[in-house]
């Protein structure tokens, strides 16, 4: 059988023939590379000459080119275009790529190159760079068991294919219940929901193929709206239920015994290396370094986050009158009192916030930021319809290809995300990058705009700042490329991008979708106002996720897991208010519990955002949004860099001295503590 990924790709930029890519080929290609990847990493191992740069560090970044391939197109397809077939092979190869990996890290052989270098690194006059990527390429062995004994390694090979199973049965959970789950709602049950949230319900009946006039599924992009405007409290209700109950509903889908098992050996392989818990196993590689910095930095912006949630929800009881407000009203009436205070309806913005104008906003800026352009693309395959593809240019040549798929489908997991279908390079030649974001936005009948709210449009600019540290990568080796940093820092070129949406030449270029018309100045004004409305909500709803991603993984080994008295737990010790609901619930925290990325991380968001809003000042400092010195700086040290420096130095080198937590608690509208002290870190 042909099979694509065994043959040289003649499509324009080398990019994936997704027209001749089939779910078929996938059990092939994966065994194929991963067979060819096994040989090359064996002949490095066996080496009998001395360890070298070229023949160790080099040889490890050139070897497993097919896997890379192949990886990089089923991650994305498994995550937003799958389906029974595609899932039956996800739950193949996942535990077999886990073993491939895990058996290279433990290769006793390949270490003892590895590490012969490292111990002589000093004398071996490394650029930067080379040293950077020598002492990452040690650090991920040492941290995936290489000095492990023979015994400890047979038990850490275990819990590594075990975890990565289980992740992909935590996802595939959650998209099942979110795929089983819709609402047949009739006129009278849609009442209060603008045009635009109307029209997207009606899609997802036709969709779905209902004998109903709308409908609603448990996606955010669907679920939102009903919680905002619904007048209807009882669908309010059900539809919140079955949001915050996905994984949670004691079917073949719960994921409350996924959850403890995962908790438990998490726990175990962290004493495995040393550890005393996970949450130290996977801080001790990030900015933060410790559970205890991290744990600071959430409780410091708790106390003034709940304190404000407090206050807002007794303005809230007060609006609603009769009855008690429970978490299915606060957003609805949060409306309300955004209006009432400060005669702000958000949904006035929507015919500004039309899906391509907000697009066309996010290059604009990336343009005048970086000198980078986007022209669109029609020669390109793609693996859905809703893709989009532009090239990406920058100094007069292509030094990227973005695509952009936006629109929520059954056969996409929620959320948004930024990936790759190949990242950039430098070693044996340019390569340029192939970067995706990706997001749930509800797709409009034919021929109508996609009109987003000013969070959606957030999420644009927030992905697409993801999308530009791939696009923008300019180092040699692909293990430092692009987003490939510690997890408390990539979040920095996302939440740090988001900041240009409200510029004052940005908001210019987002005309009415009818008449072209410029956001009133009124509006405007209103908007800037209202900014920090509702921030105590925002605050407490994501905090509590991040203290609950730590009590998970601060259990010490041994210790029985209960996933709902953790969860209930934690949310009784911070004194969690009742009528705010967790933004990810145990049973559907995706980011901690499908895979690893954000275990013991979800605090980075948090983190990052003390280094955007710190970041920006810089701008807000020299006067304009688009000062060349400083986004020069930020190019160079923030988006080109990947994790070719220290994290904490690059910051440094950007902003000239470390951040200072009082500029997010001053965004979210909070009181500022104590100035930090001649610049000490955070």
């Amino acid at each position: 059988m042909s099979n694509p990924f065994f043959e040289t790709w003649s499509t324009p930029y080398g990019v994936p023939p997704f027209d001749a890519i089939e779910t078929t080929h996938f059990r092939p290609a994966y065994a194929q590379a991963l067979e060819e990847h096994s040989g090359e990493i064996a002949q490095i191992a066996a080496r009998a000459d001395a360890p070298t740069f070229e023949n160790t560090i080099v040889a490890l970044e050139n070897a497993g080119k097919l896997l890379r391939r192949v990886e990089m197109i089923f991650g994305q397809l498994s995550s937003a275009d799958t389906n029974d077939e595609l899932q039956a092979v996800e739950r193949e190869v996942v535990p077999l790529v886990t073993r491939h990996w895990t058996g290279i890290y433990l290769n006793p052989a390949l270490f003892a190159r590895i590490d012969d270098l490292h111990r002589r690194r000093d004398s071996l006059g490394f650029d930067p760079e080379s040293l950077r990527v020598l002492e990452r390429y040690h650090l991920d062995f040492v941290r995936n068991g290489a000095r492990l004994t023979d015994a400890q390694r047979e038990r850490f090979a275990a819990i590594m294919e075990r975890l990565a199973t289980l992740g992909t049965t935590f996802g595939q959970n959650v998209l099942a219940d979110e795929a089983n789950v819709v609402f047949a709602l009739t006129e009278a049950e849609v009442d209060g929901l603008p045009e635009f949230a109307r029209a997207a319900a009606a899609e997802t009946a036709r969709d779905r193929k209902l004998n109903a006039p709308y409908a609603a599924t448990t996606s955010r992009s669907s679920v939102e709206p009903i919680l905002h405007f619904a007048t209807d409290r009882g669908v309010r209700e059900k539809v919140f239920r079955a949001f915050v109950n996905r994984g949670h509903n004691g079917n073949a889908h719960d994921n409350r015994k996924v959850i403890a098992e995962m908790a438990t050996l998490r726990a175990e392989l962290a004493q495995l290396l040393g550890y005393e818990t996970y949450a130290a196993y996977k801080l001790d590689d990030s900015m933060a370094r410790t559970p205890a910095a991290a744990q600071k930095l959430l409780e410091d912006v708790w106390t003034p986050g709940r304190k404000r949630a407090e206050e807002d929800r007794d303005a809230l009881q007060e609006l609603m009158g009769e009855g008690r407000l429970e978490a299915w009203d606060w957003r609805y009436y949060a409306e309300k009192l955004r209006v009432a205070r400060y005669d702000f309806d958000e949904n006035e913005l929507k015919p500004y916030f039309e899906l391509d104008r907000v697009i066309g906003a996010a290059f604009y800026t990336a343009e005048r930021l970086f000198g980078a352009t986007f022209r669109l693309l029609d020669d390109i395959p793609v693996y859905h319809p809703d893709v989009r593809v532009w090239a990406v240019e920058r100094e007069e040549r292509v030094i990227g290809l973005f695509y952009g798929d936006f629109f929520a489908r059954p056969s996409k997991r929620s959320g948004a995300w930024m990936t790759s279908f190949r990242d950039q390079q430098k070693l044996g030649g340019e390569v340029i990058p192939l970067v995706v974001n990706t997001c749930n936005f509800n797709k409009p009948p034919e021929g109508e705009p996609a009109l987003l709210s000013l969070d959606e449009a957030r999420t644009v600019f927030h992905e697409f700042g993801h999308g530009l540290h791939g696009l923008l990568s300019d180092v040699t080796y692909p293990r430092l490329s692009g987003t490939n940093t510690a997890r408390d820092f990539v979040e920095l070129p996302s939440q740090l991008y988001e900041h240009w949406l409200e510029t004052a030449p940005v908001l210019a270029r987002l005309t009415h979708y009818k008449t072209g018309a410029a956001i009133p100045e009124a509006l405007l004004e209103r908007m800037t106002a209202a900014r920090k409305a509702n921030k105590g909500f925002e605050t407490v709803e994501f905090i509590s996720s991040g203290l609950l991603d730590m009590a998970y993984h601060q259990i010490p080994a041994g210790t029985a897991v209960d996933a709902d008295a953790i969860e209930q737990g934690t949310l009784a010790q911070i004194g969690m208010p009742g009528e705010i609901a967790l933004r990810h619930a145990s049973a559907h925290f995706g980011h901690i519990f499908s895979g690893d990325g954000y275990a013991a991380g979800y605090y980075s968001y948090l983190w990052s955002e003390v280094l955007d809003a710190d970041g920006f000042t810089a701008f807000e400092e020299a006067g304009d949004p688009f000062d060349p010195a400083t986004a020069g700086r930020l190019y160079t040290y923030v988006y080109s860099g990947g994790g070719s420096r220290d994290y904490a130095e690059a910051y440094r080198r950007f902003r000239g001295r470390d951040p200072d937590i009082n500029g997010l608690l001053a965004k979210r509208g909070f009181a500022t503590l104590q100035p930090i002290e001649d610049g000490a870190a955070l």
